[in-house]
């Protein structure tokens, strides 16, 4: 019976699993490649990427984030990577090639060369989106599905947890909804630490990177204790009294995050530095440029500060 058949008698599925779509410039480093595209046109693209088919391309901003989460699929299946990408499916295959050379066990791709890939996250179910492509990312977010653009330049992650997953979130307008970041614009840090502290029983809406942390909890007590880990912070600009409405929505959801730093307006790059996450997502632009020395990154284009006007 050949694979087909095989196929077609048991329908694949990724129910249960944590599905991280990533472009293809998220995981590997193609800037070299993407600077010819966007001086040339795809077709000097294509011509390059298939010169180098049997070069692997070097890690990218996102890779140790995928690399680790593949690794709890070591008894059972309990993650999905897809590319998703907007290159084209001749390009394709060297990202496929570059995934097998460093041992990432990624299957499953879409490749629409040049076309928005955002329509392709809701048939994956999937619980991330990591892209280059700010529209790509603004898409994404409006469709309802967690979506960063990273950025390339970042620092790659630290080494130093080989078994643990580490993942850094900022909280209002990414963890939770941008109600108290709307109330900070209008009326400033008074106002906004008077309405959280007379609000501070009433549960934050959700953001959109909620059901994020919510798979990665689920993934979190799926795993074995000496298996992969994973280990979240909410490192948040937020300081006293404001704190306790974020911890006491966090407890409302039942959700549990390991750390929690209230910085009070501090640069979050040190810090984060110290806490060595695979990624680290923040709304506003200032707070990532901030940690990409330090830090991979990227930003979340939701809430008021990034409003299109």
């Amino acid at each position: 019976m050949g694979r087909g058949s095989i196929i077609g008698a048991m329908p694949a599925s990724l129910d249960g699993r944590l599905v991280v779509a990533i472009s293809s410039r998220a995981l590997f480093d193609f800037e070299e490649e993407n600077r010819l595209f966007e001086a040339s046109d795809d077709r000097a693209y294509m011509q390059l990427q298939l010169e180098r088919l049997d070069r692997p391309a070097r890690p990218g901003v996102a890779f140790s984030l995928v690399h680790k989460l593949l690794a709890f699929n070591a008894l059972a299946p309990l993650t999905e990577v897809v590319i998703l990408s907007r290159n084209d499916p001749v390009s394709g295959m060297r990202v496929f090639r570059s995934a097998q050379h460093y041992g990432l066990s990624i299957e499953r791709g879409v490749f629409t060369r040049g076309q928005n890939p955002w329509r392709y996250l809701k048939p994956l179910n999937a619980h991330l989106f990591l892209s280059a492509n700010e529209p790509d990312v603004r898409s994404a977010l409006d469709a309802g599905v967690p979506a960063a653009r990273v950025y390339p330049h970042s620092a790659r992650a630290s080494d130093a947890h080989p078994n643990e997953v580490r993942i850094a979130f900022d909280g209002d307008a990414v963890l939770f909804s941008d109600e108290a970041e709307r109330v900070f614009r209008h009326g400033g840090l008074d106002a906004f630490q008077a309405h959280e502290r007379d609000l501070c029983a009433t549960p934050l809406a959700p953001g959109p990177f909620k059901p994020l942390l919510e798979a990665l909890q689920r993934l979190q007590r799926a795993s074995t204790e000496d298996g992969m880990r994973v280990r979240t912070a909410l490192v948040t600009a937020r300081s006293a009294p404001a704190h306790e409405r974020a911890i006491r929505t966090l407890m409302d959801w039942h959700i549990d995050v390991d750390e929690a730093m209230f910085l009070g307006g501090l640069p979050k790059g040190a810090f984060l530095r110290e806490f060595e996450p695979d990624f680290f997502f923040d709304d506003q632009t200032g707070h990532c440029e901030n940690a990409v020395e330090h830090v991979p990154s990227g930003h979340v284009a939701s809430g008021v500060t990034n409003a299109i006007a």
